[in-house]
């Protein structure tokens, strides 16, 4: 369950933001050049990243289902990093099991390794600072952000953890990782009811590196 709340509240709310900005962004850069029309036709009929199935993700006593691949940035990351995404063409599947525990897949094509690798830290960054945004947006919630390491997968991954506590008492647990492949990023997000005690993180390490590896 990645974050619930009023916190889900403001996801939706960025979502719908990050909608809008990336049909600015569009429409402001259109091209009516045949040069332009050409190149976005390349980039549609190229190998699109694939992306993970329920049975890679940490393992769940009830198991996991598999929603469709969607167009768009899900707003059940937007919590945490929904102001600072660039807009580009996202496109993410989400995961859900028969109790609390749920976990979402974005993955974006850049335009470049350099663009990639760009963007990659800038969604690093913006989820170690996630914690303290949640604070200052949210005076009755408490968080906490832990970083458990990097992953040696393609041109690497960060994997990090977020606790958060309500002031009448819920608390929730999420991981997340940001991996690359050259001009490809892919973040997973993974959460449920509990403290950084319930969370798998070796398991969600096993599945953050596939997320990387399974994209080409």
């Amino acid at each position: 369950m990645l974050i619930r709340t009023r916190v889900a509240a403001l996801a939706a709310l960025t979502a719908t933001a990050l909608a809008v900005g990336a049909t600015a962004t569009a429409q402001a850069g259109a091209a009516p050049n045949e040069t332009a029309q050409k190149t976005a036709s390349a980039q549609k009929t190229a190998a699109a990243p694939r992306f993970l199935a329920a049975s890679e993700l940490p393992p769940h006593p009830t198991g996991w289902t598999a929603g469709p691949v969607t167009d768009g940035f899900p707003e059940q990351l937007a919590y945490c990093l929904g102001e600072g995404v660039p807009a580009y063409d996202y496109r993410h599947r989400l995961f859900h099991t028969d109790l609390d525990t749920s976990a979402v897949q974005v993955t974006v094509v850049t335009g470049s390794a350099t663009k990639g690798k760009a963007l990659a830290a800038l969604l690093d960054e913006e989820i170690r600072g996630c914690a303290a945004r949640l604070e200052r947006l949210y005076p009755e919630i408490e968080a906490e952000g832990r970083f458990f390491g990097t992953l040696p997968v393609e041109e690497g991954a960060t994997v990090h953890g977020l606790h958060t506590e309500t002031s009448y008492g819920a608390t929730d647990v999420n991981l997340l990782s940001v991996g690359r492949d050259g001009r490809t990023v892919t973040v997973v997000g993974w959460g449920q009811m509990g403290d950084f005690d319930d969370a798998p993180l070796a398991a969600f390490k096993k599945t953050a590196k596939k997320a990387v590896t399974k994209l080409y």
